[in-house]
């Protein structure tokens, strides 16, 4: 038996029926309890520490990638991503991944992406009608599921593009549900009910995503392609050898999981809360219709993935032992850690009033490398975090630029969509198309938003 840091005694049934319904208020408890070290037991056998001071998520985040294995501790996810994503990897194999992954998603790339950002907004925004309540989650994840499919796939024929979106959207559905979640955790991921019932939505996708890899390797043009899948195609390691076709489809999944999901659920926390803090939504739309230069946006997109950080935490598997908690716990190697993201983001040492929806802060003080973590840290840091942010910027701009916003309700609790936090009733906004001058330039020459 592990000696680990205490937690509560309730059985652990109860303790992730907790995390899954209410996992804000449950980890917020247990730190008020028992201090920013704990334990929690969802999976008979598999205990996590859960980690809320920033020293030890620098201790984790700093570690050396042998002794802190995120690929083992992410098994749970091996059904769905693969044997092969990046996120179930860890040493040598993670940083050839890595690697691999890295140059498609670098900064001086995203303007490539522009142009397909901008085109599936403008695409969503036509069908928004004057004064209707929209549910902005789903309009958000029809954004980011068109960004993926063209700029990480590389699918532009409307016909395919359908074709994969239904079969996407039916994966999604089925992967992220919180009751598939809750079974998870209860009967773990080798259950063979659980099995099945993934097998069902998976495979046709997984052979829709063979065939675009296929045709992809085929095209006589793939060098002047600039689809991540192509650039993917071509890349090759420090042994010559490229990426095998499987390699290929679990880090398309991984990719449409951790680019889809998670950034429409930021981007329907930013309306959700830009519209329960009116002086904050003006503030912002004057920035943003003024010709600003994007500072305050930036902030508000921070300041959002702050607060409701769709990501709770992150997990690795320790294979040599780790003093934490000011040297008050010695973890023996074998034990699971959760440098928790939610935790770290709420502590009123950093971020006073931590619960209140502020993006000047980040005005006064620019983001910590461990204390403002949404995307991890590390060797393990999400390498498509500049893509979602630049993409959370153009959607912004471009919402907050044609139409105003308002509230038709009070704040939105925190629910479960499998691993990510998203509104419970999807960050409902009212939308009405503005009349007026689109910042300077545009008041200049008499323009409107149309």
């Amino acid at each position: 038996m592990l000696d680990l840091p205490p937690g509560p005694k309730q059985p652990r049934y109860a303790q992730a029926l907790q995390w899954v319904m209410r996992p804000q208020e449950f980890v917020v408890r247990q730190r008020e309890r028992f201090g920013d070290v704990f334990t929690l037991e969802f999976i008979e056998g598999q205990p996590l520490v859960f980690l809320g001071d920033p020293e030890d998520v620098r201790t984790v985040f700093t570690g050396s990638a042998e002794v802190m294995h995120a690929g083992e501790a992410n098994r749970l996810l091996g059904p769905i991503l693969g044997s092969r994503s990046i996120l179930l990897l860890d040493e040598a194999e993670h940083l050839r991944q890595r690697r691999l992954l890295l140059p498609p998603f670098h900064g001086a790339r995203m303007l490539r992406y522009e142009e397909i950002m901008a085109e599936a907004v403008q695409r969503e925004l036509a069908t928004w009608q004057e004064g209707e309540v929209i549910e902005m989650l789903p309009r958000m994840q029809a954004i980011t599921l068109e960004v993926i499919m063209r700029a990480v796939f590389g699918i532009e024929d409307g016909l395919e593009m359908e074709r994969l979106r239904v079969l996407l959207r039916r994966m999604l559905k089925a992967t992220t549900d919180m009751r598939q979640m809750a079974l998870s955790l209860i009967m773990g991921p080798d259950s063979a009910r659980l099995q099945q019932r993934l097998r069902e939505v998976l495979d046709p996708v997984d052979d829709e995503l063979y065939r675009v890899i296929a045709e992809h390797r085929a095209d006589p043009d793939l060098e002047q392609r600039e689809d991540i899948l192509s650039m993917l195609l071509l890349a090759r390691d420090e042994e010559g050898e490229p990426l095998s076709d499987e390699e290929l489809r679990d880090e398309l999944m991984t990719l449409l999981l951790a680019g889809h999901e998670t950034t429409a659920s930021s981007l329907s926390w930013a309306f959700e809360q830009l519209t329960q803090n009116p002086q904050t939504l003006q503030q912002l739309t004057e920035e943003l219709r003024g010709g600003g230069d994007g500072a305050y946006c930036e902030a508000v997109i921070q300041e959002t993935m702050r607060l409701r950080p769709v990501l709770p935490i992150v997990v690795r598997l320790l294979k040599e032992p780790i003093t934490v908690g000011q040297g008050r716990f010695r973890l023996p190697a074998g034990t699971r850690v959760a440098p928790a993201i939610m935790l770290v983001h709420l502590r009123d040492d950093i971020y006073p009033d931590p619960f209140n929806f502020r993006p000047e802060r980040f005005i006064e003080k620019p983001p910590g490398t461990y204390t403002w973590i949404p995307f991890g840290g590390g060797m393990r840091r999400c390498v498509g975090s500049a893509f979602a942010q630049f993409e959370m910027s153009a959607v912004l701009r471009a919402v907050v630029t044609e139409f105003d916003l308002e509230s038709v309700g009070g704040p939105e609790r925190i629910a479960r969509r499998s691993l990510t936090i998203v509104p419970d009733h999807g960050g409902r906004v009212r939308v009405s198309r503005r009349v007026g001058p689109i910042g300077r330039g545009a008041a200049d020459e008499g323009a409107l938003a149309v």
